[in-house]
């Protein structure tokens, strides 16, 4: 099976666990068996791979998401990414012509396209799989996924049928969408198959091309158009499939905790006059709440959130208007967490995975000062290598190349950048 997952968005209604570059697929909240969290990402790549052991997933994202995919999926993942923003049809153009061009997937294979972000069993791939299977055998152009409705939403688009196939609606209003499942309409959860050849000749014709270097070089210029209003409401060739099983979209604070196995996570505590209250705290002081009633209460690097669950919907537009640099992000190589930022230095927290490295570097505006603290490695500095491990102090000028390497059981530094304009844009990459 071929699948296609969607993974965009900054995840701003998650502030604070969610900035431009860790979205909300990444917030690792769901416990697994063994006691550790993983990540919506994670929860999804393990049921696909459960259902299909030899799935092939690519993932179509931004270059922002790439090293947090790296950290939870690992390097084998495929990844097709997208060189700014130009809604669904080209991002799912461009990633089937990269499944194509560059994975060698025949065009006469199906494709599943999903979104990577919804809470779901393993019914739900179990019927992705099925999506899959007709899109292979049958004779139908697109073959889509409808959700049973548990309620009329009016967050969400509708399927509806009729005597000459189906139509879709987008986002009615309460009344509207009762009357639709009342008449046996589905909720549309973007989740669709289709033989390659399929679009890649619709890429031909409303793009001017099917090759994925040539979509990749000019993809600012693509027409920005939706896989829904491009493609999907002018199909006449569809079959639906309906799936009945758990679906949650879990795209706020509110509807996020009802999928939390336990109220707590991190160092969090509640008297017993507390009701309904979640807390989500990554820092390393304690949270206590008294008294509190539907609230919910997360603390990250980024900010403090202390809202009423049914107001965390809104918080969007405050979290616009908050300018400040971006205080954690996840890498191919680990983690790193801002500890403090001041005029002409700043002090970050660097966590390596074991065996994992940096690229080889240098900064043109700013020294750096490394502290081990824990774990061993060996850093490599202007051609020169070295043994680490916890004491040790390693400085280097601007224009320094450098970089460092994890051992086996990992490594965590204390950095301290100084200089007067200290930029993620000062970075000259070398090849070791």
């Amino acid at each position: 099976m071929n699948i296609i997952l969607l993974s965009g968005g900054s995840g701003k209604r998650l502030w604070p666990l969610s900035n431009d570059i860790r979205s909300k697929q990444f917030i690792k909240i769901f416990k697994k068996e063994d006691g550790e969290y993983e990540s919506m990402v994670q929860r999804i790549y393990s049921q696909i791979k459960t259902v299909d052991p030899y799935a092939t997933v690519t993932i179509a994202t931004s270059k922002s998401q790439v090293s947090s995919i790296h950290n939870q999926l690992g390097e084998n993942v495929g990844i097709s990414v997208e060189p700014c923003r130009r809604d669904t049809f080209a991002a799912i153009a461009l990633a089937t012509a990269y499944l194509h061009d560059v994975m060698n997937v025949p065009e006469d294979e199906a494709v599943v396209v999903c979104p990577v972000d919804p809470y779901v069993d393993l019914s739900y791939f179990e019927c992705v799989n099925e999506l899959y299977k007709v899109a292979e055998n049958g004779d139908k152009n697109l073959v889509l996924m409808g959700i049973q409705p548990t309620y009329p939403s009016e967050k969400y688009g509708y399927i509806k049928p009729n005597a000459n196939g189906y139509t879709f609606t987008e986002k009615p209003n309460a009344e509207k969408a009762a009357e639709y499942i009342s008449e046996g309409a589905l909720w549309n959860g973007g989740v669709f198959a289709y033989k390659l050849s399929y679009v890649l000749g619709k890429s031909k014709e409303l793009l001017g091309t099917s090759d994925y270097s040539e979509l990749f070089s000019n993809y600012s210029n693509l027409k920005k158009i939706s896989f829904d209003y491009a493609v999907v409401e002018q199909e006449t060739s569809i079959e639906v499939l309906r799936y009945s099983g758990e679906w949650k979209d879990l795209g706020t604070w509110n509807t996020l905790t009802e999928a939390m196995a336990e109220p707590i996570i991190g160092d969090g505590r509640v008297n017993d006059k507390c009701e309904n209250v979640h807390i989500i705290n990554e820092l390393g002081i304690p949270v206590l709440g008294m008294g509190l009633k539907d609230v919910v209460i997360s603390a990250s690097a980024e900010g403090i959130l202390v809202s009423d669950k049914e107001q965390s919907s809104y918080i969007k537009p405050f979290v616009d208007d908050i300018k400040q640099q971006i205080m954690f992000a996840e890498k191919s190589w680990g983690s790193y967490r801002v500890l403090d930022v001041e005029e002409g230095s700043l002090t970050v927290k660097v966590t390596l995975n074991p065996g994992h490295k940096m690229n080889y570097h240098s900064h043109q505006q700013r020294d750096e000062i490394w502290n081990v603290i824990a774990g061993t490695g060996k850093t490599l500095v202007d051609g020169m290598e070295q043994p680490i491990r916890p004491g040790d102090v390693i400085t280097m000028a601007a224009g320094c190349k450098h970089t460092v390497i994890a051992g086996d059981d990992g490594l965590q530094l204390i950095e301290v950048q100084i200089g007067s304009e200290i930029s993620v844009a000062d970075k000259k990459k070398y090849e070791m």
